[in-house]
């Protein structure tokens, strides 16, 4: 049995295919599979159900796949564990982002991340936080930046600012010629939310005290703020929106972002990274980038 073999075992079981994960590996598919295979008559045990499509462990490739975590990790960790105390900023940083903070924050560190960093090689996908936090614990992320308080226990976040919540309003709104918005004031049938996945959407009908179904002339959700902004400029309706995209929004639409009165909420935007992951001066460099930039 070799780490290789656990590797190739855990790419297979990930993407549910031979062919992805022989990709992702940057090998042969035959090669992949003669590896898998040979994992197999060394066990004695059938650990791949081959004939479903995505391709499932079977009950014994659960038991392995959750020790080949395990040993992978571990594997990977003392390499990590040497660099970090010799202070050395490298190696692959694979990095989650959710959809309300990728668009408006990325541009403004990576750039500069790179360039300070140049043996980092930086991978990033934009996902939703329960994907986020599956990736995380299968060993498919290292790191994730999203909204603080969404992460299971045995993921730790470490805080990086605060992002203020605005209400965006259409000027044919009744709110509209407001400049400060109560939060009990907020006809939930005219608010805009974003699809079920985004935690922001929790975090509106947790701030508005609003039920999840609510009878409205239409409904209409999107996995995108601008999106929605777009359908709040030409309806009666609003939405909420974070600190960061204001930046975005075009000056002559300015009148229609408000403040929400006091006592309304703001998110914590934080780095999660699972408990074990011991490349701390990799976080600690991104930490402080993302910091720098958001300022």
């Amino acid at each position: 049995m070799t780490i290789i073999q656990l590797e190739y075992l855990l790419a297979v079981a990930n993407h549910g295919s031979f062919s992805q994960a022989a990709e992702k590996c940057f090998v042969t598919q035959p090669s992949l599979s003669m590896q898998v295979k040979n994992l197999e008559e060394e066990l004695g045990v059938i650990l791949l159900d081959r004939s479903k499509k995505p391709v499932i462990p079977t009950e014994a490739g659960t038991l392995v796949l959750n020790q080949a975590r395990e040993a992978v990790m571990a594997f990977r960790r003392v390499t990590e564990a040497v660099n970090d105390l010799k202070g050395e900023v490298s190696g692959l940083l694979r990095l989650g982002v959710i959809p309300t903070i990728a668009p408006y924050l990325l541009h403004r560190f990576v750039p500069e991340f790179t360039r300070k960093y140049p043996k980092v090689e930086l991978q990033i996908k934009e996902m939703v936080t329960s994907d986020i936090v599956a990736a995380l614990n299968r060993d498919m992320l290292d790191a994730a930046i999203l909204a603080g308080g969404t992460s299971p226990g045995e993921i730790i976040e470490e805080e990086l600012f605060d992002d203020r919540f605005y209400a965006y309003v259409s000027p044919m709104h009744p709110l509209y010629e407001r400049s400060n918005i109560r939060i009990e004031d907020i006809d939930v049938k005219h608010l805009l939310l974003l699809s079920e996945g985004n935690c922001l959407r929790d975090q509106v009908l947790e701030l508005c005290q609003a039920r999840r179904r609510v009878p409205a002339q239409y409904a209409f959700e999107s996995g995108s703020l601008d999106t929605l902004m777009r359908i709040v400029d030409n309806t009666a309706n609003m939405t909420i929106i974070p600190e960061l995209a204001l930046d975005f929004i075009p000056k002559e639409k300015h009148s229609q972002i408000k403040t929400l009165a006091k006592g309304a909420t703001s998110r914590k935007i934080t780095i999660a990274v699972r408990r074990t992951y011991v490349k701390r001066s990799l976080i600690s460099a991104l930490k402080e980038s993302i910091i720098g930039a958001s300022k």
